[in-house]
């Protein structure tokens, strides 16, 4: 049996030329939270922890890692990173709920459960989608995302169909004029096989929200993202759904099992995006994900960060399977595509998975010393 040794985290802060645009604000830069776990074998798992927005949180969630989960789980059992979690997160609620924080306390803990995750399947020399129990370990569709709004989205598009994408995810939410004269040469553009999506990011009302998805009719749109925020009631929720002609799809913002077989058994997701970096790891995504498949809806990982996370993310849903695609994140950040280096690049719409132990890639962060803003360390 192996005990948690040491634990690493690293924060990296990359400048991008053109912001990264939403409803509720602008991104100016890619902030990453990478994690290494060690066991006192020597081995080591790698993780990563939501902080995209605002990229401040970076930082934090470094620090709770820190203090509050590191001495949780250091001289514990490596073995059983699932039954570690759970057992976290019971410890972690009063915390949360004292602290007023509850969600980055969970994104910290999702980081250490894929790292823990990480360890366990390399000790046990399987893919990481393989020691989950996934059986089939072939490509996974994919979809670029985030794509800004006006006429980059058009080049975008044109970009990444290019690099071997076949479906697009548009930012909305920026006025009807405007969000139709995004949409219009995109939608003109598909080609037979294509798909495209948008994602409003909470922006609306629930009166911009029926008119908005009544407006969108005329697109062939795969789903709408989060019309309306995570937390308004059900019966909102369903007024957008019975206003609009394409599914509708959320969940990266729901937090906890119980909200997402809540959003299951209201009826009202077509499409379950839960994001493994933000809430659960693997260990607690990877059963929402199959009630998903179970109760007939569509699971697709949410996830919009750097490689260790994506490349997370894609044993996840390998492991699940289903009809879901993998979110790849469309704008530069050179803590994904520097990391993964010629990992993860589609080929006819789909990515193939590593197939190396745990997540098929050590991260060498040498290259990146000069953006680290942050480095914690704590050893058992």
């Amino acid at each position: 049996m192996s005990r948690i040794a040491r634990i690493e985290t690293f924060v990296f802060r990359a400048p991008i030329a053109t912001p990264i645009l939403t409803s509720f604000g602008r991104m100016s830069d890619r902030a990453t939270l990478f994690l290494r776990i060690e066991d006192d074998e020597g081995a080591s798992g790698w993780g990563e922890a939501w902080c995209n927005f605002p990229s401040v949180t970076a930082e934090h969630r470094a620090r709770i890692i820190d203090a509050v989960i590191a001495p949780m789980i250091l001289g514990r059992d490596a073995s059983d990173p699932a039954a570690l979690w759970a057992e976290l997160e019971r410890r972690l609620h009063v915390i949360g709920v004292q602290s007023g924080e509850p969600g980055a306390l969970a994104a910290a803990l999702a980081a250490a459960d894929i790292a823990l995750c990480d360890l366990a399947a390399r000790r046990a020399r399987l893919p990481l989608w393989r020691w989950l129990g996934g059986t089939d370990g072939g490509p996974v569709p994919a979809y670029a995302s985030g794509l800004n709004p006006d006429r980059a989205a058009i080049e975008a598009v044109e970009q990444k169909r290019a690099e071997g994408f076949r479906a697009f995810k548009i930012k909305v939410g920026f006025g009807e004029a405007r969000d139709q004269a995004t949409l219009r040469p995109v939608t003109d553009s598909l080609r037979p096989g294509e798909r495209i999506m948008v994602d409003a990011n909470q922006g609306w009302d629930l009166p911009a929200a029926c008119r908005m998805a009544a407006m969108l009719a005329e697109f062939p749109l795969s789903w709408i993202e989060e019309p309306l925020l995570a937390d308004r009631p059900a019966h909102e929720w369903a007024q957008v759904r019975a206003a609009s002609a394409a599914p509708l799809a959320g969940g990266e913002n729901l937090r906890g099992s119980l909200a997402f077989h809540q959003a299951l058994a209201d009826g009202l997701l077509d499409v379950v995006q839960p994001d493994a970096a933000k809430w659960g790891g693997l260990s607690g995504t990877l059963p929402v994900a199959r009630a998903v498949l179970a109760a007939g809806r569509t699971y697709c990982p949410h996830y919009l960060g750097g490689g260790v996370g994506l490349l997370a993310s894609a044993h996840l849903l390998a492991a699940a399977r289903g009809p879901g695609l993998l979110e790849v994140d469309a704008n530069p950040n050179p803590l994904r595509e520097d990391v993964l280096g010629a990992l993860l690049r589609p080929v006819g719409g789909a990515i193939a998975l590593p197939d190396g132990p745990g997540l098929g890639l050590v991260p060498d962060l040498r290259p990146f010393a000069s953006l680290r803003t942050l480095h914690t360390e704590r050893a058992g």
